[in-house]
């Protein structure tokens, strides 16, 4: 899932339902990145922590499936 959001994230509200501790790995690895961003819905403010792919997380992806 984290690699079909991409470089921009993605903001499924059913992220949470997957969410492991190997997600935490893949960003103390330097795979992924968590930022804090601050989201508006419905007129409220709240803080979001938003998990991205690295280029280095992509490389790794693009090494262990690679295209044809």
């Amino acid at each position: 899932m984290l690699a079909d959001a991409g470089q921009r994230g993605s903001a499924d509200p059913l992220f949470i339902t997957w969410f492991t501790p190997e997600l935490l790995d893949l960003v103390r690895d330097g795979l992924a990145r968590a930022e804090r961003d601050t989201t508006v819905n419905c007129d409220q403010v709240g803080e979001v922590v938003c998990i991205r792919i690295t280029e280095a997380g992509q490389d790794a992806l693009e090494k262990s499936f690679p295209t044809a």
